[in-house]
């Protein structure tokens, strides 16, 4: 999955070099509405597209609604543009509940290949190109060796939604991400004040020094805003920006995140 030199392909992007790259979360209770914002993203905007499964009414209870979730955006978006498939569990500040089988579930029914014939439930079409899988899922180990079994890289996550641990906490899970076969580490926290937020970027540089894989840390909120900006100072290869509906405090606007990545790209 992960090359030798750290870097990942997904379709057009690359993860892991230059100016880290801009994710756009799709967020949409049905499917026509989510490939309808799909179809509504400025060009050029996203070069990662997150389809937020757990915002899609009934995804919980029928893997069909995600196979057809998953096909449909998958069939709308550019062919350069990789599609991240995540189903947020409601104790990481998901939109639904879902028990752990529902969840191993969803996650088994994001990837590729689909049947022709439909076979299994949904319609038949491309998977998604890469899955989240959540690093205190009760099969997180099993989901990863299916997803690889599967040919699809996968984004091993954990999200605070109460504080931010300390570095040595931090980079920790990233390592255990990282066993477990992680082709993205990601860590998410929410800061309560300047230290938190350098706190996450000092565990985030620490673990940057030693990864051979892309890694992606965001401190939500509003104090967070500057982790989103500057992950190309500390290491961090991805972030997440809105077009429209946000998935997670603290994201801002795409097109303006670009533009400032931008500015601190050129001056480094």
């Amino acid at each position: 999955m992960t090359t030798s030199d750290g870097l990942l392909q997904l379709r057009g992007t690359t993860l892991g070099a230059g100016v880290p790259k801009v994710c756009v979360p799709v967020v949409a209770s049905t499917v026509e509405a989510a490939v309808a914002a799909v179809a509504a993203l400025p060009p050029g905007v996203a070069e990662v597209v997150e389809l937020r499964l757990d915002h899609l009414t009934g995804a919980a209870r029928d893997t069909a609604v995600v196979r057809d979730a998953v096909a449909a955006v998958r069939g709308a978006l550019p062919a350069e543009v990789p599609l991240l498939a995540t189903f947020r569990s409601a104790r990481e500040g998901g939109a639904q509940p879902a028990d752990e089988d529902a969840y191993t579930a969803v996650v088994r029914a994001s990837l590729a290949p689909f049947p022709a014939d439909g076979a299994g439930g949904g319609g038949a079409g491309e998977g998604a190109d890469v899955v989240d899988v959540e690093l205190a899922a009760r099969d997180a180990a099993a989901l990863v060796r299916a997803a690889h079994a599967a040919g699809t890289p996968v984004v091993v996550s954990q999200h605070d939604f109460a504080a931010t641990p300390p570095a040595d906490d931090l980079v920790a899970v990233l390592r255990h991400q990282r066993d477990l076969g992680a082709d993205v580490c990601k860590v998410a926290v929410t800061p309560h004040d300047a230290d938190d937020v350098l706190t996450l970027l000092t565990a985030t540089r620490r673990f940057a020094r030693e990864a051979d894989r892309p890694l992606v840390t965001i401190a939500m909120g509003g104090l967070g805003v500057v982790t989103r900006v500057a992950g190309e100072v500390f290491g961090s290869a991805m972030t997440f920006g809105a077009v429209g509906a946000t998935s997670a405090p603290g994201q801002v606007d795409a097109v303006r995140l670009r533009a400032a990545m931008g500015l601190l790209h050129d001056a480094l």
